[in-house]
């Protein structure tokens, strides 16, 4: 058990981090461009909050499938799959968790508005160095929403993670595999030990967002 849960915390990190790194340059994207067809780029990022997590993973099964040229050709590259393995559970939960990480960040960065933009440029800042100065740093509160929303959604995940990584000890098998399989087996007082973590912790991460949103002042932020 302890295996698990551990297993599914570094996921969880990994998979954050990977997110706050993916998601920014798509947020600001979004946020700045004046493109007529970002709002499709927008629903595409977007889309795993409607899509069946089962649907996300077969698809995303099928493209990794060694039998696939994306598939041949990471194998080509790595030395192998990703498919049942960690690896291609972090690149699976990325894609279903980006728009939890992509939306406050780009909230924030359109909260911001273009008047701290303009004063950075007129005192000579380069565009990079008005983004890593100005606009990061007041679009904190989205960065922290994103962080805890991306790593909170990735510790659930079921669908996309059973999909891809399959139920492999020590490999693939995280928190929510777990509760399925001792339900199966009808080991229930495991199965309540884990739901009830999971629900402590699912609690605790809402409660945590709501402080931080009033001490900050920044609810409106990131709805």
């Amino acid at each position: 058990m302890a295996t698990v849960v551990w297993l599914t915390l570094q996921l969880a990190a990994v998979v954050t981090v990977v997110l706050l790194v993916v998601s920014t340059p798509i947020a600001w994207w979004l946020a700045r461009s004046k493109a007529p067809w970002k709002e499709v780029v927008g629903a595409l990022v977007t889309l795993p909050l409607v899509l069946p997590p089962t649907v996300l993973g077969f698809y995303l099964l099928v493209a990794f499938s060694p039998s696939s040229p994306l598939g041949q050709a990471i194998e080509g590259v790595f030395g192998q799959g990703l498919p049942f393995t960690f690896e291609g559970l972090v690149v699976a939960s990325v894609l279903h968790s980006l728009p939890f990480a992509v939306q406050p960040i780009r909230n924030a960065f359109e909260a911001i508005g273009d008047r701290p933009l303009e004063v950075a440029a007129t005192l000579r800042a380069s565009p990079w160095a008005a983004f890593w100065t100005v606009a990061v740093p007041l679009a904190r509160p989205g960065f922290l929403a994103g962080a805890i929303l991306g790593f909170a959604h990735t510790m659930g995940e079921f669908g996309v993670v059973l999909m891809i990584g399959g139920n492999i000890p020590g490999e693939t098998k995280v928190l929510s595999i777990a509760i399925y399989d001792y339900v199966e087996t009808l080991e229930w007082d495991k199965a309540h030990v884990l739901a009830a973590g999971m629900l402590g912790f699912s609690f605790t991460v809402l409660l945590a967002m709501r402080l931080v949103e009033r001490r900050l002042g920044w609810g409106g932020q990131t709805r």
